[in-house]
């Protein structure tokens, strides 16, 4: 069994709110979504959106920011000319 990428996880998680909203699917092959995932996980990754406004324990939070700069840094290894804020 091959070990899942977290990208492959982030866009799956982010295909299911698609789905609920009607908007169309996601696709890591396709150079427009990937920098739509970009931008996805730059919002992730602001503070407010990162620890829920403050609500989540310190350790929800960094398990958080692991998984969605881990699923950043593959994107970028994907698409290295994908545009995103960096700190």
């Amino acid at each position: 069994m091959s070990k899942r990428f977290a990208i492959e996880k982030y866009v799956e998680q982010k295909n299911q709110w698609c789905k609920i909203f009607g908007e169309p699917e996601l696709r890591l092959s396709n150079s427009k979504d990937a920098q739509r995932i970009a931008e996805m996980l730059d919002g992730d990754l602001s503070p407010e959106n990162l620890s829920c406004d403050g609500e989540l324990p310190r350790s929800q939070v960094q398990a958080k920011y692991n998984f969605l700069t881990r699923a950043a840094s593959e994107l970028k290894a994907l698409y290295p000319t994908v545009q995103m804020w960096e700190a």
